[in-house]
């Protein structure tokens, strides 16, 4: 039984002052996004019969979510950032901007700043001498292959236990992040150590909802990009390491099969020779396609609330 056929009048007439319908001033998109949101909350109550111990669980429940700072972690755990890509590769496709590398999830832990290279940077510190040695490599070209010079490729990821430089203050500043701009031939190389997977804090906000799906909380070894240059679409993406566990069980949905890469072990690599690494290593190699856009507000990433970065 639906909210309208029950106490219906009672519950509209409600609906519409939640949502300041019957106020001239506000935000109009903003009144009409409450009224249905509240409107299928309600639904919701009805439909399961969600007695008062339950919405106040829920409640604070979302209390709590904020409090632990975890609203980022749980979004794409709940597949909201993955739909939100879906969307956005069926506007591409309607606007034929459709091709090139595919976008998958940023996550929460980006960091603005990093520092900027010409063609290679170490992204590691050095500190950890037990860690497994990659150079992360590859080329950055238009959609007919041509090489895109002074592309921004900014990588950044997780160290041997799964955190992140920032958020875990026990790293130095802008480990494992780096803006690497390509060469004259697209080329961007990076020496860093290979990421580790990690999981939702165990006691978390996030991890209690997905106890009670039955789900893991659990990410792949990944790494994150964003590429750049005006004239081109920006891409946001990431790459998991084949062979993980979790590579296509990605509790973040960020899995997409086009963008698992292999983690390759070599004695030598003339990539890393020509920039001074010497010995075996692990390649990884990356390579990403660019599609050009006259659109501005395409060039840049999307606005939302990101560690160092101003909105300036």
């Amino acid at each position: 039984m639906t909210i309208e056929t029950m106490r219906s009048s009672e519950v509209k007439e409600l609906l519409e002052k939640i949502a300041g319908f019957d106020k001239a001033g506000g935000d109009e998109r903003v009144k009409k996004i409450v009224h249905r949101l509240m409107h299928d909350i309600f639904q919701i109550i009805e439909d399961f019969d969600v007695t008062p111990e339950e919405f106040w669980s829920a409640a604070y429940y979302v209390g709590e979510l904020g409090a632990n700072g975890e609203t980022g972690l749980l979004a794409p755990g709940l597949g909201m950032d993955r739909y939100l890509d879906i969307r956005q590769d069926a506007e591409d496709e309607q606007a034929g901007l459709a091709g090139g590398t595919s976008r998958t999830i940023e996550g929460p832990l980006y960091v603005a700043g990093a520092p900027i290279s010409e063609g290679f940077a170490r992204m590691d510190d050095g500190s950890d001498r037990e860690a497994e040695v990659i150079l992360i490599k590859g080329q950055v070209t238009d959609d007919k292959g041509a090489p895109i010079a002074n592309a921004v490729v900014d990588i950044w990821h997780a160290d041997t236990k799964g955190a992140y430089s920032f958020f875990d203050q026990s790293q130095t500043e802008y480990h494992l992040r780096r803006r690497i701009k390509t060469d004259a031939y697209g080329r961007y190389a990076a020496q860093s150590i290979m990421p580790s997977g990690y999981g939702c804090p165990p006691e978390g906000s996030t991890q209690k909802l997905l106890n009670l799906l039955g789900r893991h909380g659990r990410r792949p070894a990944h790494i994150h990009y964003f590429v750049a240059k005006p004239g081109f679409k920006h891409l946001t993406t990431q790459i998991n390491i084949s062979g993980d566990e979790y590579t296509f069980d990605d509790f973040a949905f960020a899995t997409r099969e086009e963008l698992v890469v292999d983690a390759k072990p070599v004695e030598h690599s003339e990539t890393a020779a020509k920039h001074g690494v010497t010995g075996p290593i692990t390649e990884v190699e990356f390579n990403v396609v660019l599609v050009a856009t006259d659109k501005a507000e395409l060039h840049e990433r999307h606005a939302r609330r990101r560690a160092l970065e101003t909105t300036e």
